[in-house]
């Protein structure tokens, strides 16, 4: 019965069928009128309620009325003989039935949007959020019973009735909440009946008010099934459903899905398990990985399982977990298990910064393979062991591992000498890694992820050749190849994100920004890769100088547990945002997780930018010293590679800054000398050569303004706006030609383009807002000098007043900036008038 019947509030205080309420009206008006009246509707839409209302209007007008709740309940001769000499109103409510001609059929139906508005606001005694109210009719169908007990928190009242249900019809609703109401052949088998005999369930299930129009499960009324129903019925339903599938080779996964957690093991729950697992790992690693664990908890510990787990678990972002799992699959019995425990064990360490024992993990895998097409043991020299697997075992049939784990002979060691190749380039071994991409292993097909992977690893190997001029494109090229066959594939690196740090190194920004997106709106990679992803994409923002852009990306991954590498690439995004809005506290507040992360990181060649950018914070900090070593194994690796001008240009370029901030003209020089050696290689280097020698002209005082102009320009050109900007900035302080100073500042707005907005709230506009804009124009005229490095006396003599006035200025600038002494407000100025905007 109806919780609203129970407190019999007045019919129309509460929201009911249109008809019930003219029906009402009428027996109100004449209630001694003869009725005749079948009230049908599905369990839940109100006939209790209103046989209430029907009582108390016949009761106060002393009307002998025969009023049946559930009639449908009770055998025909049973109804028929409680009719029998009835001589009033006869009101019998049932679900849906046969009505006899002779009776008025009252039929009603859920309630609209509105109606469940007046609903809330009856049991809940406020206003109804029409927001809410929406929702509640979306997930209720408006069916008042369910509305109800959901605003009550009592969807647990449907365990009695779901108890009492016909045993076939909760099969039906069990079947239909895990997905498979609609698949008629699958029906028949578990009710065990023809399809002749369906049509008769069905109208039971639909006579319990839990189906919409469509015949689907309610959201609510599927929630009650699942949580509420018979837990023992409801198990048995669901794991013959999934024999059923299994058995015709048809998808499980939904099926599965409503098994977790229910504590289901045996054979046929562990095969469950696994297919539903290789099912979810190309589109969801993290539900992947849950089933291939339930998998294992129910008995299946083979290395299919094993492995498919682990290489979902690293998907998934849960590294310790996969490495955990990699590591013991290497000491299987058989060489494929230990082929593929290498191959992921090599992958989470290349994750972890860690690419010489990736690249030497890798290369066993890849050996493994040879050993294996060649009918040995697949240990490679110096190891014993094996199962001796007969020649011609190799991989190119896909192995022991079933489709869609991932592990078939193309997922899990197929690209293994090219991804030991690309870290053996990461480290400097470049002779290592054109052995391994000329000599390959045999045995595994020529798919298009190998093909692609190889192609991403000889791009990389030609990134350290000469001028490199081919190599974006053909890191471009191998991940246009590889975006629509990667669902699933745990990879050490994408080659979007190879691509985009080849992209961020020859100044090809433009060309960064939509490989990156393209990868993370695809999920290449899983989650462990979409942060990769993103934080690629914070770097070319905050390189072309739109910190907004980059501060929402940074802002993306913050409180995630980031590995070594990604945790370096975050860390140092953070400094290089806080270093360009000129934030002091922020700078020196990011400066030590940039350090700790670097710390953790090995040197290797895919990590020159972050080091770059912690070089000039150093520099900034007074920690130099602290990052020399790391400085010095970065140019020793490069110097192994033959100084390859597209990792080397960046690097010295952030040097550069590092030494004109330490104000070290020998190293600038240096710094200077070495992209001059290498602007011949192409446009950006030329750039940075260029624009590296006016900024040494501007710190010495002797530089043309058209120059400067020039040099910002071209690399403004090249989507540089920042470095573009400020470079035309620092000249226009340091000028003391008016006219020239003036020409400078509206190139560095111009440069400064979308890196002029900013974000109301942020450091940047705090800095610029509160900092500079409080200053007068004679105390910006006297900052700009003091800067400059002149005494009071030689500030005064420009500026035609004496340097006790000079000295007067800068207390009251001091005191507007807040500078606890001199050394902070000299530091504090340099910063405010760098920036691209300053007045």
């Amino acid at each position: 019965m109806n919780t609203l019947l129970t407190q019999v509030p007045p019919l129309r205080a509460i929201p009911v069928h249109p008809a019930a309420l003219r029906l009402l009206d009428q027996v109100t008006a004449d209630p001694a009128a003869p009725l005749r009246l079948a009230v049908v509707a599905p369990g839940g839409y109100g006939k209790s309620v209103l046989l209430a209302a029907l009582d108390r209007v016949y009761r106060a007008a002393g009307v002998d009325a025969l009023l049946v709740d559930d009639a449908d309940r009770l055998a025909p001769d049973q109804l028929e003989e409680l009719l029998t000499g009835a001589d009033g109103p006869i009101v019998v409510a049932h679900r849906p039935a046969a009505v006899s001609a002779s009776w008025t059929l009252l039929q009603l139906g859920p309630l609209g949007a509105e109606d469940v508005a007046r609903l809330i606001s009856a049991v809940t005694g406020s206003p109804a959020d029409p927001a809410a109210a929406a929702e509640l009719h979306a997930r209720s169908g408006g069916v008042p019973r369910l509305a109800e007990r959901d605003l009550l928190g009592r969807l647990e009242d449907f365990r009695p009735e779901l108890d009492e249900l016909d045993d076939d019809v909760l099969r039906y609703l069990v079947a239909a909440e895990a997905g498979a109401g609609r698949n008629l052949d699958l029906l028949c088998a578990l009710l065990d009946r023809g399809p002749e005999q369906l049509p008769a369930i069905v109208d039971a299930a639909r006579a319990t008010g839990l189906l919409g129009p469509d015949d689907a499960l309610l959201p609510l009324a599927a929630a009650a099934v699942r949580d509420f129903g018979p837990p023992a019925r409801r198990l048995t339903t669901v794991q013959r459903l999934v024999e059923l599938q299994l058995a015709n080779g048809l998808p499980v996964l939904d099926l599965a899905r409503a098994l977790l957690g229910t504590g289901s093991s045996g054979a046929s729950a562990a095969a469950a398990f696994a297919a539903a697992a290789a099912e979810a790992l190309p589109s969801d690693a993290r539900l992947a990985a849950r089933l291939f664990e339930a998998a294992a908890e129910a008995g299946d510990r083979s290395s299919a399982v094993t492995a498919g787990w682990a290489r979902a678990t690293a998907l998934s972002g849960d590294l310790d977990t996969a490495l955990r799992l990699g590591d013991g699959m290497l000491g299987a019995a058989d060489p494929e298990t230990r082929a593929a425990g290498a191959a992921i064990a090599a992958t989470v360490l290349a994750h972890r910064g860690e690419l010489a024992r990736s690249a030497e993990l890798y290369h066993w895998a890849s050996r493994s393979i040879d050993t294996m097409a060649a009918g040995g043991d697949g240990l490679g020299a110096g190891v014993s062991g094996g199962t001796g697997l007969p020649a011609g075992a190799g991989l190119a049939g896909g192995g022991r591992f079933p489709a869609g784990t991932g592990l078939s002979g193309t997922g899990a060691w197929a690209g293994a000498d090219a991804f030991a190749a690309i870290a053996l380039v990461g480290t400097g071994d470049l002779d290592g890694a054109r052995r391994l991409l000329d000599s390959p292993a045999p045995g595994v097909a020529p798919t298009l992820f190998a093909g692609a992977a190889t192609r991403m690893a000889r791009g990389i190997a030609d990134s350290v050749s000469g001028c490199a001029t081919e190599t974006l494109s053909t890191l471009l090229g191998a991940a246009a190849m590889l975006e629509p066959a990667l669902g699933g594939t745990l990879l050490p690196d994408s080659p979007a994100a190879l691509a985009a740090l080849a992209a961020l190194h020859t100044g090809e920004l433009a060309l960064a920004e939509p490989v990156l997106t393209r990868a993370l709106d695809g999920g290449i990679g899983g989650d462990l890769l979409s942060v990769r992803h993103r934080l690629l994409l914070g770097w070319v923002a905050m390189t072309a100088g739109d910190l907004a852009t980059a501060a929402e990306h940074r802002d993306a991954v913050a409180g995630l547990s980031l590995e070594a590498r990604d945790e370096l690439f975050f860390a140092t995004l953070e400094l290089g945002l806080a270093r360009r809005a000129s934030d002091l506290v922020g700078l020196q507040r990011s400066w030590h997780r940039a350090y700790q992360a670097s710390m953790r990181q090995q040197t290797d060649l895919f990590t020159l930018l972050p080091l770059g950018e912690l070089a000039i914070a150093a520099a900034r900090t007074g920690a130099f010293a602290k990052i020399s070593g790391q400085l010095e194994r970065a140019h020793a690796l490069l110097a192994r590679l033959g100084e390859p001008p597209l990792w080397t240009v960046s690097l010295v370029w952030h040097e550069l800054h590092a030494a004109i901030t330490l104000e070290d003209a020998d190293a600038a020089e240096a710094h200077l000398a070495t992209l001059a050696t290498h602007a011949h290689c192409g446009r950006y280097p030329h750039a940075l050569a260029t624009a590296a020698r006016c900024w040494l002209s501007v710190l010495g005082g002797t530089f043309a303004p058209d120059t400067i102009t020039t040099a910002a320009a071209e690399m403004h050109d090249l989507g540089l706006r920042w470095d573009a900007a400020r470079l035309a900035g620092q000249a226009a302080i340091r000028t003391s030609d008016r006219k020239a100073m003036v020409q400078l500042l509206e190139a560095a707005r111009q440069f400064q383009g979308t890196a002029a907005r900013r974000e109301q709230g942020t450091a940047e506009t705090a800095a610029a807002g509160t900092g500079l804009a409080a200053l007068s124009e004679r105390e910006l005229e006297v900052a700009r000098l003091v800067v400059e490095g002149l005494t009071y006396k030689q500030a005064g003599s420009k500026l035609f007043i004496s340097g006790k006035t000079v000295e007067h200025h800068m207390a009251r600038i001091r005191g507007k900036l807040g500078a606890a002494d001199r050394r902070e407000l000299l530091a504090t100025l340099r910063e405010l008038l760098s920036r691209p905007d300053a007045p």
